[in-house]
């Protein structure tokens, strides 16, 4: 049986930045509010969809691997905030990048979603049925948010980030690993977003359901079940974990996975200061970070923890292979054709949540 390298890395972050301070201009927030709760200071606000990110997370991907796109057999783009509902970002990213001999689709297990894309390609790879997959995970969340939340607007942010998997006999990659969803708590972080609404009435704010409390709490739960399930399956323990490359939700909860890890703060991957939350997209840019700082060293075990709406929730242990370093360049960039700064984009959509407020009081 193969295993499922990654040989290649990249990531997309839009060039317009957010500050806390920033926030504080229109919203009841300050800086020292939020980067206490939650460890941000900063993210990214995009001008272009979030297909648009996408592809250029794949194209670094791909040059990290040295990869003709022609040779990607399969494209999973992990994403809740598609740019459209038909047809697929990954069939956009498909035709962005050349990948003709691809099938492509769409994997929404909102901040899970690159994970769970990891996990199953890594299985399709295992078992034979491909040979070369393009795993992403994009989002363009500030679209979406309703600007007048404070307890979730300041959390959020844009970017996408991809890894190329490649069967190969190297005993490395995603070599265990175990997803879950708790139901039962699907409705403390949903987002009512298509059928549900009156498209006719549609005020351009979609209801966004988030009790911030209930989600930490079942998010320990469930990332330490799935960490527990990993290294019971594999035998390792917490004193065989090289590196921590968690999801990037909130400062707190990274730093409770690396108690229970017991991997020092030096070999916890933290970039949440700079990007906040990017949903399916915090995993491949802190990996991909994680390289670039050198980090991750040849050989090294790394596990990963996320969860997401659902609840989604998932852990891994990664066997990183022999090469740290992008055969090609790989920092492609978004270029800046709008000149919009940060709060050019969101003041506008602050001011609509403000307008739909008050005709729903009204």
């Amino acid at each position: 049986m193969k295993f499922a390298e990654i040989t290649g890395w990249g990531k997309c972050v839009p060039p317009a930045i957010l500050t806390n301070n920033d926030l504080a201009t229109f919203m009841d927030t300050s800086d020292e509010w939020i980067r206490s709760r939650t460890g941000i200071e900063e993210r990214r606000v995009s001008a272009v969809g979030t297909s648009a990110m996408a592809a250029i997370a794949a194209r670094n991907a791909l040059a990290a691997a040295d990869l003709d796109p022609r040779e990607i057999d399969l494209i999973i783009v992990g994403t809740c905030t598609a740019d459209e509902i038909i047809p697929n970002v990954a069939s956009k990213v498909q035709q962005e990048i050349g990948a003709k001999n691809a099938a492509a689709f769409d994997l929404n297990a909102a901040c899970s979603s690159f994970f769970y894309g990891m996990h199953f390609a890594t299985a399709s790879i295992r078992m034979g049925m491909h040979k070369n997959v393009l795993v992403i995970g994009a989002e363009r969340l500030t679209r979406i948010l309703d600007w007048t939340k404070r307890e979730s607007a300041v959390l959020f942010g844009d970017g996408a980030g991809a890894m190329v998997l490649q069967a190969s006999d190297l005993e490395s990659g995603l070599l265990s690993s175990k997803v879950s969803c708790d139901a039962d708590a699907r409705d403390v972080l949903s987002l009512d977003f298509g059928m549900s609404f009156d498209r006719y009435n549609f005020d351009g704010v979609m209801p966004f359901n988030f009790i911030g409390q209930e989600i930490f709490k079942r998010a320990v739960k469930g990332m330490s079940a799935a960490v527990e399930g990993v290294f019971q399956e594999t035998g390792l323990s917490v004193d065989d974990i090289d590196v921590l490359i968690p999801h990037q939700a909130n400062k707190r909860l990274i730093d409770f996975l690396a108690k229970m890890c017991k991997v020092p703060e030096e070999k916890t991957m933290v970039n949440i200061q700079k990007y906040g939350n990017t949903s399916s997209a915090t995993l491949p840019i802190a990996y991909t970070e994680a390289l670039e700082t050198g980090m991750v060293k040849p050989g090294d075990s790394i596990i990963s923890a996320v969860f997401g709406g659902g609840l989604t929730c998932g852990a891994g242990l990664i066997k990183w292979g022999e090469r740290v370093t992008p055969l090609q360049n790989n920092q492609m960039q978004l270029e800046d054709s709008s000149n919009q700064s940060a709060l050019d984009l969101i003041l506008p959509l602050f001011e609509g949540a403000q307008r739909a407020a008050k005709n729903r009081s009204e």
